[in-house]
């Protein structure tokens, strides 16, 4: 097992500082996070197979326990102690929770927190896919938690990770701008692939190249990549349920094509749409895109520090209203450290009770589905500032 420290330090000043005054308030001495988004948020390193396991201290120390093939991307964070463990062995059979306990133990006792409050992770979660496959600890970690420090008082701590995660850093949305700006040129490069006789499947790769591709031409990102789908003619229809699906099939003169991606860069991610018409839009084509903008612009409008979320779908909702036409989700949700979750902070939510802060970052979706004709969205990203917002899918 080794030690090390980050390189990143003063990006992750104020995140630290946010996290010791959430556990002041908690009344809690650290919190051990192990779901990939969190450890992210806590440490600036987004882990690759999902067994890294982060701790944050009230005194304002970052620790983290990393398999050692992922040593490298994790000495890019800003954790001031890293430390390598062995998922694996092959003396014996075992698993990524049994073989972290041991050295969890170890690193809790040298942070001196093996007898203090700790908080933890315990509520349903919905997670970006950080690779093929992934492991989530889920409720072992309190099983590992109980050997590693039987002294603890223990106490969940969901709900101040998912205020934290609500509320991005500085330097946290300038990792989001960087992720929108590698789909802008991703969705450059694709565009003019879009023709007659082109397949759904076909151009959803080829937009998901884009994002690996151009990723890597960052010199700072060290990940990239991303899911992307198209759908297109009555097929856009059916873009407002909980997945998106590519089939194979053409496109035809007259379309919606609707493309629709969820890219990332370094764990950072963006939830994108846009929507063309091949050809030249016919009057009812027109009139979606021309409400959908027009929706669009009407929540931007809206979005400032200390306005409710639902306020701003009520604005896009309204506008839709006016032309005869509605959509079936909200309006938005939180994008960042998560992709696509209904339940990422803040709702854009016609229930929503939230308040925007500056420094949130979500995507606004106004969208037309009619079964059977077709579908329209337009889903940019936005960060809320001191003043108003940052549109970050400029294109």
């Amino acid at each position: 097992m080794s030690d090390i420290s980050g390189t990143r330090q003063s990006d992750g000043r104020e995140r630290i500082a946010r996290i010791q005054d959430a556990l002041k308030i908690e009344e809690l001495d650290a919190v051990v996070c192990t779901l990939p988004s969190f450890v992210l948020m806590v440490s600036g390193y987004w882990p690759v197979i999902g067994t890294a396991i982060a701790v944050a201290t009230v005194e304002g120390e970052i620790a983290l326990l990393v398999p050692a093939d992922e040593l490298h991307f994790a000495s890019h964070g800003w954790a001031q102690r890293i430390r390598t463990f062995s998922p694996g062995a092959l003396d014996h059979i075992t698993t990524p929770a049994v073989a972290a306990t041991e050295p969890l133990r170890q690193l809790l006792h040298d942070l001196d927190i093996h007898c203090a409050r700790i908080g933890y992770e315990r509520g349903a979660a919905s997670e970006p896919a950080t690779y093929a496959g992934m492991n989530l600890y889920s409720g072992s970690i309190i099983d590992m938690l109980r050997v590693a420090a039987p002294s603890a008082p223990l106490a969940p701590a969901d709900e101040m990770l998912g205020r934290l995660a609500a509320t991005k850093t500085p330097p946290e949305v300038a990792r989001v701008r960087v992720a929108c700006q590698i789909a802008k040129e991703a969705y450059a490069y694709g565009r003019p692939q879009i023709r007659v006789g082109g397949v759904e499947t076909g151009l959803a790769a080829l937009y998901r190249a884009g994002f690996s591709v151009y990723g890597m031409t960052h010199e700072d990102v060290l990940r990239a990549d991303g899911f992307a789908w198209c759908m297109s003619g009555p097929n856009s229809a059916e873009a407002g349920a909980s997945f998106a699906y590519s089939r194979h099939r053409q496109l035809q003169m007259g379309d919606f094509v609707l493309i629709h991606s969820n890219s990332y860069a370094d764990g950072y991610w963006t939830d994108i749409t846009r929507t063309q018409v091949l050809g030249e839009a016919e009057a009812k084509q027109a009139s979606i895109l021309t409400a959908i903008f027009e929706a669009r612009h009407a929540a931007f409008a809206t979005i400032k520090p200390g306005v409710r979320a639902a306020d701003v779908d009520r604005a896009a909702r309204e506008v839709l209203a006016k032309h005869g036409y509605d959509f079936p989700h909200s309006l938005g949700h939180g994008v960042g450290f998560a992709a696509i979750s209904a339940n990422a902070r803040p709702r854009i939510h016609p229930r929503s009770e939230e308040i925007l802060e500056t420094g949130m970052t979500f995507n606004i979706e106004p969208a037309v589905y009619i079964d059977g004709f077709g579908g329209a969205r337009h889903c940019d990203m936005v960060a809320v500032t001191e003043s108003g917002m940052e549109l970050l899918t400029d294109f």
